[in-house]
């Protein structure tokens, strides 16, 4: 195992630094004092790099890795391009006073642009280096020294052909102590003098708080209210305190019955006031290609709100002070984070600091940053740090959703049984640029921005085959019940959903098999290539849906992502026990094209990281409330993918070390749903497009 120097420690006080060998991470969190003076600006190699007296490196990135792998495809990037072992590379990420503003962690950009940006300086750095001493010792020539050298976005990269690091599995560093049990999550950090808080939520998401009770908890200790408007919290040195404090405290507040209720959410949906209309495709004359077609098909899918569902709910520690403020989050964008609480907490100008720490998962935008503004409220008024942990009922219960989509498609068949026209409609909530407001704010009534982003809602919409008439129209909807915000794979899974599953009902009418639809559909050779794949691995048998002999089915799905990115093709193998209505998923398989591909093994645990939550997210998660809340708050209520579900899972990866990296954080996810509905739909002739399929009886 690699230790980290003291070097290492003493440049990077209070970051997160962590120390790559073959499968341990070594990762220390450091006391809040200021932080080392380097550059962070986005032109500079030094931001992204630094060389030390023993040849090792530290690599500086804003991106985060939240599961995906990133804490070792970095560093072999960068190794490559340096010339030097992974094993001799650190990684500090996501600290702001140490790594320069190049965005947050999120669309599958870690690499795409993270990497890239490392890369690109460590080839700078290289090219540099190779005029002062080729082939000469890294620690010799800079010895902890700056390059004041701006990153050369030409400077030549490696030939691909001459790779020794990128394209190999280097163990993921943080799974051995992930599978022991002995990695320190942001949950597990501590700081000295830390007070825990816990945050009372009203019964109602606009319900004002009239009185508190404080005889209501006089029999626990050192306990302290904070009363801020409408923003109710309890603070004490011991956690379990808190926690009994929040549950017992006493507090009357106004009734509120805002919320239509989940029960006809659709209509719902449908009726609300629309923002605008916007045309998203627009190719040929669908309209009038429909009205003289002599064979069209229409239908109707529908996806819910569903939670980002983190594992251990989120958590926060914060320490205000009149000089200098330090944030620990598990957020996906520290930098966008500190500007947000800097402008609405009134923050010391210019000496906010937030540091990444891993959480239990994150998954886009989930509450890590609503628990982060609790803390800094709560910090604030305390005078000390504060831990903000949220609770069960807080993480499914007030975490932004990933939003619903109700969506009609109509199509028609020409006479050689091809897709001839196609008309898309999606309701869905407007996306308003800006920041996500923070409950915390809102309770306390401080005004803010009420921006919501629930990510790219409208891509994948449209087939990716060749169709000589295409429209595609998102009505905006003016307002959504719940808070919204991006949940991996935003709006493309319930988008697929519809598009692969209604090319599978025009391939039933057309009664040709569904692969062979599909690839007759296509030119492009790495989306056939993908679909084949897939197929093969599956062991499919060319025939038209359903299967003539019922209860086992194969389906299969195909995407590509944002209709520019990943080539990504997924096949199953299902059995439906039609008297319990009963899915069994038996077999998955999925070939998976983004180009050139970093770490094997890295890369395909994010993929089969897609495919079980989707699996998850189409057989069993939807948020349901009332008048007043969100009632699905706890695991019975919103219930996951269990062990005993999970299926045999297959995964090809077709490498292309000569093109550029596609982002896989997202988009295996995208085709699973459909890919389920096709099976299901081949074993029983029922067609489900409503998800979560949860059983087919009940569907």
């Amino acid at each position: 195992m690699q230790t980290i120097s003291r070097r290492d420690l003493l440049r990077s006080s209070a970051a997160i630094v962590v120390s790559f060998s073959l499968g341990n991470l070594g990762k220390r969190a450091l006391a809040q004092d200021a932080a080392p003076a380097k550059s962070v600006d986005p032109d500079q190699v030094d931001s992204f790099l630094a060389i030390h007296h023993d040849g090792s490196v530290t690599v500086y990135t804003s991106r985060v890795d939240v599961g995906t792998g990133m804490r070792i495809a970095i560093p072999q990037m960068a190794a490559e391009e340096l010339g030097i072992p992974v094993e001799r590379i650190s990684v500090v990420e996501g600290d702001t006073d140490l790594t320069a503003d190049t965005g947050g962690t999120g669309g599958s950009n870690g690499l795409t642009r993270g990497g890239a940006e490392v890369r690109q300086a460590a080839a700078t750095a290289r090219r540099a280096l190779d005029k002062l001493g080729p082939g000469a010792n890294l620690g010799a020539l800079m010895g902890d020294r700056q390059f004041n050298l701006k990153s050369d976005p030409n400077a030549p990269l490696k030939n691909p052909a001459a790779y020794t690091i990128v394209g190999k599995s280097y163990p993921r560093p943080d799974l051995p102590g992930k599978c022991t049990g002995t990695l320190a999550y942001l949950q597990d950090f501590t700081v000295p003098g830390m007070i825990h808080g816990r945050v009372v939520r009203p019964p109602a998401f606009e319900a004002k708080l009239l009185t508190v009770d404080e005889s209501s908890i006089k029999a626990i200790p050192d306990v302290r209210i904070v009363r801020n408007g409408n923003f109710l919290a309890v603070v004490a040195k011991d956690e379990w305190a808190a926690v009994r404090a929040a549950r017992e405290l006493k507090a009357t507040w106004s009734e509120w019955k805002g919320l239509p209720g989940s029960d006809d959410l659709e209509e719902h949906v449908r009726n609300t006031p629309l923002d605008k209309d916007q045309t998203l495709v627009k190719k040929g004359d669908a309209q009038q290609a429909l009205a003289g077609a002599s064979k069209s098909l229409k239908a109707t899918y529908w996806w819910p709100f569903q939670s980002h569902a983190s594992l251990a709910p989120c958590c926060a520690i914060a320490d205000v002070r009149d000089d200098h403020t330090t944030i620990w989050s598990s957020t996906q964008g520290t930098h966008a984070l500190r500007n947000n609480l800097t402008k609405l907490f009134a923050l010391p100008a210019g000496k906010t600091r937030v540091i990444f720490l891993p959480g239990a998962g994150s998954y886009g935008g989930n509450g890590n940053d609503d628990v982060a503004a609790d803390a800094v409220l709560l910090s604030k008024t305390i005078h000390a740090p504060v831990r903000v942990q949220w609770m069960r009922h807080d993480e499914h219960g007030w975490d932004p959703k990933g939003p619903a989509q109700s969506l009609d498609v109509h199509a028609a068949l020409d006479a050689d049984g091809r897709i001839a026209a196609w008309d898309a409609r999606m309701w869905v909530p407007t996306t308003i640029p800006g920041v996500r407001a923070f409950i915390a704010a809102d309770l306390a009534g401080i005004a803010q921005e009420h921006g919501q982003m629930p990510g790219g809602v409208i891509n994948n919409a449209d087939p990716p085959y060749n169709v000589p008439h295409i429209t595609v129209t998102a009505h905006w909807v003016k307002t959504s019940p719940l808070k919204v915000s991006n949940l991996r794979a935003p709006g493309r899974i319930g988008n697929a959903f519809m598009t692969e599953s209604f090319t599978d009902e025009l391939a039933h009418a057309a009664a040709a098999d569904p692969v062979q639809f599909r690839v007759r559909g296509l030119t492009d050779p790495r989306a056939i290539a993908v679909i084949e794949r897939a197929a093969q691995m599956i062991g499919w048998q060319p025939r038209p849906s359903p299967n003539p002999t019922p209860g086992v089915g194969r389906g299969i799905a195909y995407v590509r992502y944002n209709q520019a990115l990943n080539y990504i093709a997924v096949a199953m193998e299902v059995a439906v026990d039609r008297t319990s209505g009963k899915i069994t998923i038996r077999r998955v398989t999925c070939a998976h094209d983004s180009g050139l591909v970093v770490n094997p093994d890295a890369l395909r645990n994010q993929v089969e990281g897609c495919i079980m939550q989707t699996l998850s997210r189409t057989l069993h998660e939807e948020v349901k409330f009332d008048q007043s809340h969100v009632t699905t708050t706890d695991w019975a209520s919103y219930p996951l993918l269990t062990f005993p579900e999970v299926p045999a899972l297959e995964v090809a990866l077709l490498n292309h070390p000569e093109l550029p990296i596609l982002g896989a954080g997202e988009g295996a996810a995208a085709p699973v749903a459909a890919a389920l509905g096709n099976a299901i739909f081949d074993a029983t002739g029922t067609r489900l497009r409503r998800a979560p399929f949860k059983t087919l009886a009940k569907s």
